[in-house]
């Protein structure tokens, strides 16, 4: 089990110079770094690869970006710039070294409408199918992909675990697995813990964040009980930290955060690695 950081806290979008984070990262003890893309040719991935290997971390996950123009159940035009997006993000991760891309990328995020129950039907259709094709491609590469369910007030399509364990089951793939999110789950599941159980061996990518999208460990959430299900389905893949501050400004507006959650994002970092090494290590 290795623990990251996903850039998102830091900055956006990712480009060459968010490299000058790296230094700090390895300092705080984190053993990966989640990369978030929005724009594949907004950087090198070869020279991200390069300063990831000068300050030894690693990126085993990246995390997609799926705004209006990005949706598998939208338009002709935004289903097929989706896939190109996600297929050019799985050609740089050969370069990358990592492994998942994750994220909900079955939609655009804040898409929350309450589509009718015969509308949901044929969505879900050309999701399944998009992502059987997805699923193809990044499987000729060894690679996975991560679907992530949200909270209600993100999307309307997959917002709980069995929401997203039938999604995967009638994608029928092995390149496909469950993305937790501790966030999106504390306001969807009543109990973590059995959520994370239910999920077993398709569970493939943790996120880690607090109730309130602060740190790990300063909440309410029952990281016991969420440790001992890790435990339960014998989970080895990264626990990543993806919080928001006020600080990267278009990440804050979309994920509403309007106030002060933490007192800094440094804070985000340190602390809440040091409580998810102690909790979820035991």
């Amino acid at each position: 089990m290795q623990f990251g950081i996903n850039t998102f806290l830091f900055t956006f979008p990712f480009t060459n110079k968010s490299a000058k984070l790296f230094p700090q990262f390895k300092a705080w003890g984190f053993d990966s770094v989640e990369i978030a893309i929005d724009d594949p040719a907004g950087y090198d991935p070869h020279f991200i690869r390069a300063a990831l290997d000068r300050h030894g971390l690693a990126c085993n996950t990246v995390c997609g970006a799926f705004g209006p123009d990005r949706d598998l159940r939208g338009t002709p035009e935004q289903q097929q710039n989706s896939l190109r997006y996600m297929m050019a993000i799985l050609d740089q991760m050969d370069v990358l070294g990592a492994k998942i891309l994750a994220g909900p990328v079955y939609s655009a995020v804040g898409r929350a409408e309450a589509t009718p129950p015969r509308e949901r039907a044929r969505q879900w259709k050309t999701v399944v199918k998009h992502l059987k094709r997805l699923c193809d491609y990044a499987g000729e590469k060894g690679m996975r992909i991560a679907v992530e369910p949200l909270n209600r007030f993100e999307t309307d399509f997959l917002n709980t675990v069995d929401d997203a364990l039938a999604l995967i089951a009638d994608v029928d793939s092995p390149a496909i697995g469950l993305h937790y999110d501790t966030f999106h789950m504390n306001i969807e599941e009543k109990f973590q813990g059995d959520a994370i159980r239910r999920a077993g061996e398709r569970l493939i990518h943790f996120h880690a964040c607090g109730c309130d999208r602060g740190t790990p460990g300063s909440d309410h959430i029952d990281w016991k009980g969420i440790a001992a299900a890790l435990r339960a389905v014998k989970y080895k893949g990264d626990i990543t930290i993806e919080s928001f501050t006020q600080d990267v400004k278009v990440i804050a507006r979309a994920a509403a955060i309007w106030r002060q959650i933490e007192p800094s994002r440094e804070d985000i970092a340190v602390k809440g690695l040091a409580f998810l090494r102690q909790r979820l290590k035991r």
